[in-house]
């Protein structure tokens, strides 16, 4: 079932204000600062858009599970996205802020949806609508996802964002073998022995196996050959953790270790990731058999909180577990970027700094 977007316009179901363009997409105006994050409910309050205005970032990254949708029925997710849309801290920043946006398996349509969500074209269709996703995007037609990327600022300066669809093309996703038992009893005997608590789901080694399907391999491979200083991977799922047992790269071994080899082969310099998913926020560093160390900053979420921590052996430092954004700002002069995890009303409580100099082939 499809809906036309000026009937939903009439019913009042989607926004119909434009947020501005992204800034500083030319060659004139080096970008220095950028926040990011991921799992926000539209029916919480989300005061946390007050203490991201404060920060004044030029560009807000939104990477997945920006409603709630989990639905089949078009009416219903077009509702949700009318009632982020109407939340007011969100609406009076967004009014002023530049947004990137992928999406997740909540606002895709379904808890740890892949290729075979039936709903799939009319989750993409109001996606780009509500997110004002130009009529002649190629993300509004290709065959396989919406995944885009944007290079920002002058030579020696670049700023390249990349944001993969990790949805629309990823095949089935293996679960762990329990032995028959329940999972949320499974994880109740880590639980109850103190330990971190992993997820239902395993590794797939099987090359055939993706999340990005061939195409937008091909795609990415591409973007990596392109000039820039800095390389944002924006995913909506983590990269680096290894292993939570929740969705991530590292669930797909082919797509996870792809990256690592393309990276080296197209000596992509600069490059870290940023993610979401987690419901808690905590940096994770790969240093062994790499080009150059990879870090992952995982903000999560804008208003959900996970009650447990999973394992995680690349973590850096401590898990925060509460509601919180990220924040990249980049000193140009030192060759540096710092990027941090803040809680909802600013105060940082998870950081690191990078040189530049660190991130080369």
């Amino acid at each position: 079932m499809k809906i036309q977007r000026r009937e939903l316009l009439k019913m009042g179901a989607i926004a119909s204000v434009a947020a501005p363009q992204i800034a500083n997409a030319s060659a004139e105006k080096a970008i220095t600062k950028i926040a990011w994050g991921s799992c926000a409910n539209q029916d919480k309050e989300q005061k946390i858009w007050d203490a991201i205005s404060e920060r004044n970032p030029e560009l807000f990254l939104f990477i997945g599970d920006n409603i709630y949708a989990d639905t089949r029925d078009p009416q219903i997710m077009a509702q949700k996205y009318q009632k982020l849309a109407n939340i007011p801290e969100f609406k009076k920043f967004r009014a002023k802020t530049s947004f990137l946006t992928i999406w997740d398996d909540h606002d895709y349509g379904e808890n740890d949806a892949g290729a075979d969500y039936p709903m799939k074209e009319e989750s993409r269709r109001q996606f780009c609508d509500f997110w004002d996703i130009p009529k002649d995007s190629p993300r509004r037609t290709r065959e396989d996802g919406i995944y885009t990327s944007q290079i920002m600022g002058p030579n020696g300066k670049r700023v390249q964002v990349i944001l993969p669809d990790l949805r629309y093309n990823r095949t089935p996703i293996k679960k762990l073998d329990l032995g028959g038992k329940d999972y949320h009893a499974w994880a109740k005997e880590y639980y109850d022995a103190g330990k971190e608590v992993p997820g239902p789901y395993d590794r797939i080694s099987d090359d055939a196996a993706s999340m990005l399907g061939k195409k937008q391999w091909d795609w990415l491979e591409g973007e990596l050959k392109k000039p820039a200083d800095i390389r944002i991977m924006a995913t909506s799922l983590q990269y680096v953790a290894d292993f939570a047992g929740w969705e991530g790269w590292i669930n797909y071994y082919h797509d996870h270790q792809k990256l690592l080899e393309s990276i080296r082969k197209y000596r992509a310099n600069g490059l870290f990731c940023i993610s979401g998913d987690t419901h808690y926020g905590e940096i994770s560093k790969l240093d062994t058999n790499v080009p150059y160390p990879i870090w992952d900053f995982t903000s999560s979420g804008i208003t959900e909180v996970w009650p447990v921590t999973p394992p995680n052996s690349r973590r850096i430092g401590s898990v925060y577990r509460d509601r919180n954004f990220g924040f990249i700002e980049i000193d140009w002069n030192k060759g540096a970027v710092l990027i941090q995890i803040c809680a909802e009303n600013g105060d940082v409580k998870l950081e690191q700094k990078l040189a530049l100099s660190s991130l080369r082939v």
